[in-house]
């Protein structure tokens, strides 16, 4: 499995949509937990590093969408 580095606001794409229908979102806070926040609807989410890397699809860095 590739290693996924992901940072502070960064937006990344689940593989599951939330319930609102949009899969991306933009991660919040970074720990031993991190939190992501629907780019849709607003909803905030709090998962632990595993869950996240097991979930988590494309990330796109912050510093490649200011191109």
């Amino acid at each position: 499995m590739e290693n996924k580095v992901f940072e502070l606001n960064d937006h990344v794409v689940m593989k599951k949509p939330h319930a609102c229908g949009n899969n991306e979102w933009v991660i919040t806070r970074v720990g031993a937990d991190i939190k992501i926040k629907c780019l849709q609807c607003g909803h905030e989410i709090m998962m632990d590093r595993l869950e996240f890397k097991k979930k988590v699809k494309v990330v796109i860095h912050e510093e490649d969408k200011k191109d």
